[in-house]
């Protein structure tokens, strides 16, 4: 999800991999599955989550989702008697401690399948070893294409839960210049982030194939504080909107201090949008005007049975990523379900879901990307509240 945060460099990538490799008794050889851990009554599946580190608010709900997802069938008296054990590894918000934990959680723990890690460069980084040792993936809230995909081929064992980051630019220009009728446009993105630049890459695109004009681009950094410089800029080009696609944290410094030089332009983003603290730190009064995209409305009929779940175990709302968490979870489950607890089974179940009621609507999934075919939500900010403005079906 906004999930993609930097990708890692080739060489870690490369050097996980072979570490991971030696750690085996034959790379590409499979070593999860079978006795399921040893235990012939438990399937056992691995959580590879950002416990700790700079994204462990993603892992943390993500991993909390997917525990509901497990607890709901365990309660239900599990698959054909037996439970579903959920081993945790801390992927530790690094690229290379998640490969580190994806190679315990297989060769240790015996998985069949892991759920997770949250965001792109991580899920990235293991999925070389899942491969090697035919163990499914699923990634709750990796966006970035390149998570299923590589070279034009789609990776065999590696899915998503999640929507990519096309999709939301795309929806996001053509609301721009459909719904609010907007002719102009500014660019604010995150420079250092794959996420911000692909979003913006492809919003620009579209809106531009629409009829209208991106007239400033300007960036700016993860973790900075003050945007007043760049947005006294943009306040001169007298846009219709401007496109912030980032993150929580540096949205809702940008929106107050937008606001406090007097820009009244429309705001919108993707999901990365969607966590209440955008108010906590924006303010209600200056997300008036604002819109995002994202993967399911709160207020959706649909989605009410997960929400009242969540709550009910927790004590708290669910945000997005415990959503996609529970969403991957679900998709996991099925294939379970149809295959037991043989890996490379596991693999063509999850390939084959269709229809799959879920947390945030209803999965299918698109066996030449390993997307899954679900519908996006465009939310409006009103008072601090979020309303849903237009809901998109899915295609196909």
């Amino acid at each position: 999800m906004f999930f993609g945060k930097k990708k890692f460099k080739l060489a870690a990538v490369l050097a996980g991999g072979l570490l991971a490799c030696s750690m085996f008794a034959g790379c590409g050889e499979q070593s999860g599955g079978g006795a399921s851990g040893g235990n012939a009554d438990e399937i056992v599946i691995g959580s590879n989550f950002e416990l700790t580190g700079n994204h462990a608010q993603y892992g943390s709900n993500a991993a909390k989702g997917l525990k509901l997802a497990v607890k709901e069938i365990n309660d239900a008296g599990g698959i054909d008697g037996k439970k579903i054990k959920i081993v945790e590894a801390d992927s530790k918000s690094e690229a290379a401690e998640s490969v580190n934990a994806a190679t315990k959680l297989i060769s240790d723990d015996k998985v069949v399948a892991i759920v997770g890690p949250a965001v792109t460069a991580n899920v990235i980084a293991e999925s070389q070893v899942a491969t090697d040792n035919k163990i499914t993936v699923v990634a709750p809230a990796a966006t970035n294409p390149d998570v299923t995909v590589e070279g034009g081929n789609v990776k065999p064992f590696i899915f998503r839960a999640c929507f990519i980051d096309p999709q939301q630019g795309d929806t996001m220009a053509q609301f721009a210049a459909k719904d609010l009728n907007a002719k102009t446009a500014v660019l604010y993105i995150d420079s250092s982030s794959d996420y911000s630049k692909s979003l913006g890459k492809v919003f620009k695109e579209t809106f531009e194939k629409e009829g209208g004009q991106v007239v400033m681009e300007e960036a700016f950094i993860a973790k900075d504080q003050d945007f007043k410089a760049a947005l006294t800029k943009i306040k001169t080009a007298n846009a219709d909107v401007i496109f912030v696609p980032a993150y929580y944290e540096e949205v809702g410094k940008i929106v107050k201090q937008a606001r406090e030089l007097g820009i009244t332009a429309v705001m919108l983003g993707a999901d990365g949008w969607d966590d209440v603290k955008v108010a906590e730190i924006a303010g209600k009064d200056a997300l008036n005007n604002t819109f995002f995209c994202t993967h399911y409305f709160a207020g959706d009929e649909d989605a009410q049975a997960f929400i009242n779940a969540y709550k009910a175990e927790y004590n708290e709302d669910p945000n997005v990523f415990a959503a996609l968490g529970y969403d991957a979870g679900k998709m996991l489950i099925e294939a379970i379900k149809t295959a037991g607890n043989d890996p490379e089974k596991i693999r063509e179940a999850v390939e084959n879901i269709k229809d799959l009621k879920v947390g945030t609507g209803v999965i299918t999934m698109n066996k030449e990307t390993h997307n899954p075919i679900k519908g996006i939500v465009v939310i409006e900010n009103k008072d601090g509240e979020y309303s849903l403005r237009t809901k998109i079906a899915p295609e196909g």
